[in-house]
């Protein structure tokens, strides 16, 4: 899997991606002492507002940044969005009241906004084959469990010789690393043109606006329109509802329910990473034998089959002291399974949306996921929150563990076993003589390779 990073560009984003997850990382556990700080035993509360703030930058501004990625220069978005993470990571340190707080993860969360999609829509163009493109998903994947694992420790080693905001300046040099990094590059499509006339035809058709506002939306249009990205959108759901109770309620579970010392709840997190990454690393291959779909609904229905298993192991009654040191080892066994279902969902997901869009289109498909997959998590993370904190963990693991199953069938309704490429379709609306009607049949009717644009606004209703 890591010969994909012998392609100099690809190497140079993906250390441009890790280097900023680290600081990123840094800036959580940070951000959690300055609330301490700012707010003594309402820090729970400054956090979990700020959390929300983070999934509504992210739900807002994605959307905004993709259509911006068709207007100007690549390089020159990715580069900006790093700039203004590090502008913002280092005013934190000098904040004095709770609301400076919230402005700068609004600032620093809206710029990551933009650069995420932007940085992921990229590399399809950077990998054009399927199998390198599929190595270089995994190793996403894994940029992100490590991150959640080596952003701590590495915390918790400088704070034994810094003060924590020193933290912050760490934070900041992992954008500034980034944005070095991605000037190195030449990035491609990183520049398409729109004339004021209207908007532009590229490729097999894709879409351009003169509006911002209509470019942004044309993401979700895509989403809403193709029939895979819609199951997706339940998959995302899905993982959101699981990943809401391990990351919300972890705490608890490990502290109240188990009675284990707090630095359990590392271990608990980090069998949930080592799930995650183990599914990563043998995904390749695994996706080489057995098709996307497959593949993503089975771990789908692994993530409901988990938290109910957990909710009924929770709510029967214990009949001897065993049964707390029992429990221990099967909390991460069940963290283990979710994360590992959970990779088995998210890490193909951008092999569908590059079947699912034209190249200059990616931008808007990868920030409308971005977009769209966050407004799962706003809905589930305050849903878990609010359900742990005042029933205890048994009723969210199954109700959570309902909604996930739900949203597995969704994704097996929506989803069809047969989901070519290439559709039949026709043209009534086109002028007989019109360039895209070239060496097509009766009534326009054709086959390529469909996806939603400019001239393909509807899924074929005959399409299986």
């Amino acid at each position: 899997m890591l010969s994909v990073l012998r392609e100099p560009t690809f190497r140079r984003l993906f250390t441009a991606q890790a280097v900023a997850l680290l600081g990123t990382g840094l800036a959580t556990v940070a951000l959690a002492l300055l609330a301490y700080d700012l707010a003594g035993a309402d820090a729970s509360a400054v956090l979990g507002t700020a959390l929300a703030l983070k999934m509504a930058a992210y739900v807002a501004v994605a959307p905004l940044a993709g259509a911006l990625a068709g207007r100007i220069s690549r390089r020159t978005l990715l580069v900006s969005s790093d700039l203004v993470r590090a502008s913002a990571a280092l005013a934190l340190p000098f904040v004095s009241e709770v609301w400076h707080v919230y402005a700068l993860i609004v600032l620093l969360q809206a710029a990551s906004a933009a650069f995420t999609p932007v940085l992921q829509a990229t590399v399809p163009e950077v990998l054009p084959g399927e199998r390198p493109y599929t190595e270089a998903l995994s190793l996403s994947r894994l940029a992100h469990d490590l991150e959640s694992l080596a952003s701590p420790a590495l915390a918790a080693a400088l704070l034994a010789l810094v003060p924590y905001p020193w933290l912050f300046a760490g934070t900041a040099t992992g954008f500034l690393a980034s944005a070095v990094l991605v000037l190195s590059v030449a990035l491609p499509g990183s520049r398409r043109p729109v004339p004021a006339g209207g908007p532009v035809v590229g490729g097999a058709g894709s879409v351009a606006r003169e509006r911002l506002g209509a470019g942004a939306g044309f993401g979700v249009r895509l989403f809403l329109g193709t029939p895979r990205l819609r199951a997706l959108l339940a998959l995302e759901l899905a993982v959101a509802a699981a990943g809401a109770l391990v990351l919300v309620g972890t705490v608890t579970l490990v502290r109240d329910t188990l009675g284990r010392p707090e630095g359990d709840v590392a271990l608990a997190l980090g069998a949930y990473g080592a799930g995650s990454m183990t599914v990563a690393l043998l995904l390749p291959r695994l996706l080489d034998r057995v098709d996307d779909r497959r593949v993503m609904l089975a771990g789908a229905f692994a993530l409901p089959a988990v938290l109910g298993a957990l909710a009924l192991a929770l709510g029967l009654p214990a009949s001897a002291p065993a049964d707390g040191a029992l429990a221990w080892p099967g909390l991460l066994a069940a963290w283990l399974l979710a994360g590992a279902a959970t990779s088995a969902v998210l890490t193909p997901a951008g092999r569908l949306l590059r079947r699912s869009a034209d190249p200059a289109d990616l931008p808007a498909a990868f920030a409308a996921r971005f977009s769209l997959a966050h407004a799962c998590w706003l809905l589930t993370y305050p849903l878990a929150g609010w359900l742990v904190a005042r029933t205890g963990p048994v009723l969210p693991a199954a109700l959570l563990g309902g909604l996930a199953l739900l949203a597995a069938l969704a994704a097996t309704r929506l989803w069809p076993r047969t989901d070519p490429v290439a559709l039949p379709h026709a043209h009534p609306e086109l002028p007989a003589d019109h360039p895209h009607l070239a060496g097509s049949g009766a009534a326009g009717r054709h086959t390529h390779d469909f996806r939603i644009d400019a001239l393909h606004r509807h899924w074929p209703a005959a399409a299986p």
